[in-house]
């Protein structure tokens, strides 16, 4: 097996990778990255010097990839399957860029800043930052709402890597921002998210690490 994915199962990031990998059924090794355990982060660190999750090694192909979406990018070049991830049409493919970089920037990167506070200790707080946060959240969910009224998936009927993007970023932006009734096709997409086989595997995976999620 040449595709080793170093993650961990509790990261976003990380989640939307799998979800990738499972939605084609594409073998790979998992290594878990434990940063609290010194040996992990300098394997880590040697493959990849920043330091950050998920980061692919290609050992047949001689390459490593760092961040989720060029993961994604590259598998759906040399590992394509049944699901087209980055379709081939380029209008198609320029829209599911355009979507899984609103899904990581403006939904992920928001719901993360709220989720850091969290984990600050006692004042060190930042509710001006977690104001401004989840004011992008709101703002992120209306436009959700009006694109999925008469969507299935992120770019139409097809689900693609823009999909692997907002799986995770919702599943956990919901958590901490619930979206409620007010936002009924935003709620309804991440409800079929949550049914996708390949993102359902990534949060049962996840579980045995929930407690790590802050209240």
């Amino acid at each position: 097996m040449s595709l080793t994915l170093y993650f961990h199962p509790f990261s976003s990031f990380c989640q939307k990778v799998v979800a990738a990998f499972y939605e084609n059924d594409t073998p790979f090794r998992g290594q878990i990255v434990d940063f609290a355990n010194e040996a992990s982060s300098a394997a880590l660190r040697r493959l990849c010097p920043l330091s950050k999750i998920p980061v692919l090694r290609d050992d047949a192909k001689d390459r490593t990839i760092p961040e989720s979406s060029m993961i994604i990018e590259y598998l759906a070049q040399h590992h394509p399957g049944g699901t087209e991830l980055v379709p081939a049409d380029p209008e198609r493919a320029w829209q599911t860029r355009a979507l899984d970089r609103f899904y990581d920037l403006y939904v992920e990167v928001p719901m993360q800043k709220i989720v850091g506070d969290r984990l600050r200790p006692p004042g060190k707080h930042d509710p001006h930052g977690v104001e401004e946060a989840k004011a992008i959240l709101q703002t992120a969910y209306a436009m959700i709402d009006r694109e999925m009224g008469n969507r299935t998936w992120a770019i139409g009927d097809a689900f693609t890597m823009a999909d692997c993007a907002a799986a995770p970023a919702m599943y956990y932006a919901n958590l901490v921002l619930p979206l409620g009734d007010r936002y009924p096709h935003a709620a309804a997409y991440l409800g079929r998210l949550m049914r996708r086989r390949s993102f359902a595997r990534a949060v049962a995976e996840a579980e045995p690490y929930r407690s790590l999620f802050p209240k």
